[in-house]
């Protein structure tokens, strides 16, 4: 029993410049890389991906490279239409997979022939047990057709191109939204997995796990569901196996259940079978992000056949969970329960990872910790773009995000736009239809997952809505009325088995603004989607609904990666008009116009320009800087707004959006380089579980407690920093409580109203553990008087601050993990020595000891970096980058190694204050990493070289 998924070695060829046809290639005249006009393939991949690769096309996301490839409208389909090839080993009896491909396609095999029928997102299993060369050399060719309606894409662009997309079950982002340029091969290729399994007479198709909970979630039940189908021509007696393992350490795991059945299968016949169900007693449960640790188990199940042992094996990760939701009554928005408890929702809008589809679980692990490290607790799966793929939802799982999955619908595309569209969705019902149902089996087994929704702006067509609702209803036991009996033999015998349900367990909601979404009736009262003065989020004004599916702003990258994703006439920064109303309109490059920027000024909603608030704007890197400035405090305000409201007025809120499937300027938190940006470390600090924060419409300092646990015996210390370096001002409240669940205002921040504030001075709050003043939380605002600005930070950027920087690198194969312990060392007589300034002094060196114990792997010493400065204040804006430090890179390249994973960054410290940042990635082979260290007012500087 193995599954060998076919990833490399891969041939592909336009299908108008190859002569021979399928039976031909998988027989007499295989193709080879050196042959013309074949070519190394990408897949999983598309097209488009495998004619980046070998630079047949320009890369459509560098500058205005998009705009020299020729689109599928202008060269018809046959253009696209392409052959892919390769090779496998394999003599025994045999499935051919494909977990996805756009459109439809013609499979050869070894000289024969069978057709794939359309729809992008349905699974192919081909039994090629008859057609397998029985030396185990096997030739395969994959004939791949681009969506039947591919469209056109008008002059003035829009949603979505033409909507013709719309008429097929595909993404339907292609055509180009205002968000992403348009995607000139449709995504037609085989885009996801390819495998071959090798299994016996009787194969496992599509289990169903389901966990049910009595108790107060001490006594739980596993209900499994699975088809058997016995592919021989006689009765199979088969012994069938369900076991449940969890991992205590590496390998080592450990045994919680095992049973096991006898079943007969008539011959070619396919039947369903539900396991007993396997009771469990205070299992490990599984949490969101924040809530709680990510318990995972695994569960197997085999099926041996009498007479020939072993016929197929199947295992999945699963997480005892129960997710149930309502409309609240007081907020009128979704209220999502998790085990019971309440969560307060704060999450982004996901696309997909690259517009490509150049997927990899790498990349997949990547985009996914990211938005744990943010601190958020779920991902809108947006109905333009993917039903995101095991892999995906596998590293959810892992990283606690839950997963609001919806079909492919948008309203855009679906019923308005300019030309509107068609109103009745894809032209095919039924096989729309399929692939939800057979998307639902693919992804139904993940803790994740945790609702369905038709689509996006839109609803389904009647009949596919009403077919939907039908197929995902709610066995009883997971609806809002709750079942009280606490029977002895859990459900099944008086509600049924609720594994044997397509799902069951999630709600399905019609469309993202019904059901208590935004107004819950389909208006669109989502949005806004552009920059916005800090104080309104707070505002009881700003947005009038529970719950709001898509809120958006600002994404500008930083500069190395504008100078890396574009050529030198794409670095020019906006030019700045000022308008007769006396605010600022900016005029963006035409190839940043084309990246989709959007302004961070907005003077028909009375927003002056967030960066100008910071004085001119000289070159690109001063304006990439004081955007991330920008962005910080945009994104922070924007959760913190919304938390503020937590419970009185909202239930959760998803922010337009995380990341782009391209080199997009708007609504990101990372680039596609994967470089973050402030926006990033503004939302993990934000959406922290135990949160201290000010209240920017009110100035009342309140403490966000999101968990379910009270917070006694706390105290909150606020302090007020000027640009000179002193504290004029500093508060301590002291035993105070923050109720579980709760928002709890503490006190008026008093500065502004004192005699003589400074008109630009920083805040710092920490929220303490009294018993052992261990710091809870900690926030740090820069801030100005109401109706000033930021400009004399501008001369604040000449200070030299000096700084201490201790750092210690473990390094285990090609994985680096580092402690960057930062210290402020300017005093002055007139600063507070804080309390976590004095502990940083007696434990730098216990730590460093301590860390040993945490990473094994080989230590590269402790290194202490001295930054010189005479001056004393605020070290403002610090944040980290690693670099390759190879000495033979080219003037102007790109040096950054990326991905990397930091505990903080874009952070600034007080007089006397520290700060450990942790930072772990990956360093390509033969690669030496190279840590610097940027700040608003010291110039950068390499701090750990030659790791």
């Amino acid at each position: 029993m193995a599954k060998t998924t076919l990833d490399s070695g891969w041939l592909a060829a336009r299908s108008t410049e190859v002569h021979f046809t399928g039976t031909q290639l998988t027989t007499t005249h295989p193709p080879s890389a050196s042959t013309q006009p074949w070519m190394e393939a990408v897949v999983p991949g598309t097209v488009l991906a495998t004619l980046v690769k070998n630079k047949v096309v320009p890369d459509p996301f560098y500058g205005l490279g998009n705009e020299a490839i020729l689109d599928i409208a202008d060269s018809g389909r046959e253009y696209y239409t392409f052959w892919f090839f390769t090779t496998f080993q394999c003599n025994q009896r045999c499935d051919l997979n494909f977990r996805g491909i756009n459109y439809s396609a013609d499979v050869y095999l070894n000289g024969n022939k069978m057709v794939l029928p359309k729809g992008m997102f349905r699974r192919h299993f081909l039994d090629v047990t008859n057609l397998i060369h029985s030396d185990g050399g096997n030739l395969l060719a994959v004939l791949v057709h681009p969506p039947d309606h591919p469209g056109s894409i008008p002059q003035e662009g829009g949603q979505g191109g033409d909507h013709e997309i719309g008429k097929d079950v595909a993404t339907q982002y292609v055509e180009g939204w205002d968000w992403m340029a348009p995607i000139r091969d449709r995504n037609t290729g085989i885009w996801d997995e390819v495998s071959i399994s090798i299994t016996g007479p009787v194969k496992i198709i599509d289990p169903h796990l389901v966990s049910s909970f009595f108790d107060n979630y001490k006594r739980v039940y596993l209900h499994a569901t699975t088809e058997l189908e016995n592919r021989s021509s006689w009765t199979a007696e088969c012994s069938l196996s369900i076991h449940v393992t969890t991992e205590l350490e590496g390998t080592i795991h450990s045994v919680e259940q095992f049973q096991t059945q006898n079943v007969s299968i008539p011959p070619t016949s396919r039947v369903q079978y539900t396991f007993p169900e396997l009771f469990f007693y205070k299992p490990n449960l599984w949490w969101p992000n924040g809530m709680g640790k990510q318990s995972l188990y695994n569960v197997i199940i085999n099926v041996d056949v009498k007479g020939y042992s072993e016929s197929d094996s199947w295992s999945h990760h699963f997480g005892f969970r129960k997710i149930e939701s309502h409309i609240d009554d007081a907020t009128g928005g979704r209220l999502f329960k998790v085990n019971g408890e309440p969560i307060f929702i704060r999450g982004g809008n996901w696309i997909l990872s690259d517009g490509l589809l150049r997927l990899s679980k790498k990349r997949y692990e990547t985009d996914i910790k990211f938005h744990a490290d943010m601190n958020f607790n779920m991902i809108r799966c947006w109905g333009g773009g993917l039903t995101e793929r095991p892999e995906f939802y596998h590293y959810c799982d892992y990283y606690g995000l839950l997963v609001w999955q919806e079909f492919w619908i948008t309203g855009d595309v679906d019923g308005r736009g300019i030309p509107v569209s068609n109103p009745n969705g894809p032209l095919d019902h039924d096989l729309f239809l399929f692939c939800a149902r057979d998307t639902v089996k693919l992804l139904r087994n993940h803790p994740s997952l945790a609702l369905w929704v038709g689509g996006n702006e839109q609803t389904p067509p009647d009949d596919i809505n009403t077919a939907l609702k039908n197929d995902l209803k709610l066995h009883p036991y997971f609806g809002h009325a709750e079942e009280k009996e606490k029977p002895v033999a859990g459900l099944s015998h008086r509600l049924g088995d609720p594994s044997q349900y397509l799902d069951g367990t999630r709600i399905y909601i019609q469309g993202s603004l019904w059901d208590g979404f935004a107004d819950g009736e389909g208006n669109f009262t989502d949005g806004p989607y552009e920059i916005q003065n800090p104080e309104d989020f707070f505002k009881d004004d700003f947005y009038k609904y529970g719950f709001n599916p898509e809120v958006g702003s600002v994404g500008m990258p930083v500069a190395a990666t504008i100078r890396a994703t574009m050529p030198s006439e794409g670095w020019q920064i906006p030019l700045f008009n000022k308008l007769s109303s006396g605010y600022v309109e900016e005029v963006p490059n035409p190839i940043w116009k084309y990246h989709k920027y959007i302004p961070y000024a907005n003077p028909t909603k009375k927003v002056n320009d967030q960066i100008e608030l910071y004085g001119n704007v000289n070159d690109l890197d001063d304006f990439c800087l004081k955007a991330q400035l920008v962005n910080y405090i945009q994104y922070r305000a924007l959760l913190e707004g919304w938390t503020s409201h937590m419970w009185k007025k909202f239930t959760g809120v998803l922010i337009w959006k995380t990341q782009n499937p391209w080199t997009g300027l708007r609504g990101q938190f990372y680039d596609h380089l994967l470089d973050q940006t402030a926006g990033f470390f503004g939302c993990r600090c934000a959406a922290e579980p135990i949160h201290v924060q000010l209240n920017l419409a009110t100035y009342f300092i309140e403490v966000v407690n999101t968990t379910s646990e009270e917070l006694s015996n706390i105290a909150v210390e606020v302090s007020v920093w000027d640009l000179e370096g002193t504290c004029p001002h500093s508060k301590v409240q002291e035993n105070l409580t923050a109720l579980p669940k709760n928002v709890t205002p503490i006190v008026e921040m008093e500065y502004p109203k004192t005699k003589n504030p400074k008109p630009v001075y920083f805040l710092i709050l920490k929220l303490y553990n009294m018993s052992d003043n261990s710091i809870l939380s900690r926030n740090f605002y820069w801030l100005h008087l109401p109706g000033g600005d930021y400009k004399l930070l501008e001369p604040y950027r000449e200070k030299k601050i000096p700084l201490k920087i201790t750092s210690e690198v473990f390094i285990q194969g090609s994985t680096y993990k580092l402690q960057m312990h930062v210290q402020n060392t300017s005093k002055n007589s007139d600063s507070l020595e804080t309390v976590d300034s004095v502990i940083g002094k007696e434990q730098e060196v216990g730590w460093f000891r301590r860390i040993h114990k945490c990473f094994a792997g080989k230590s590269a010493g402790v290194k202490v970096s001295e930054i010189n400065g005479q001056d004393i204040g605020v070290a403002f804006f610090l944040y980290f980058s690693v670099h390759a430090s190879n000495k033979d890179h080219k003037e102007g390249e790109d040096t950054r190694i990326l991905p990397v994973h930091y505990s903080d960054n874009y952070f600034s410290l007080v007089p006397g204050e520290t700060m450990t940042i942790k930072i772990s990635f990956e360093v390509p082979p033969g690669v030496s990493p190279l840590v610097t260290l940027h700040g608003w007012n010291f110039n950068q500087q390499a701090i750990h070289e030659g790791l």
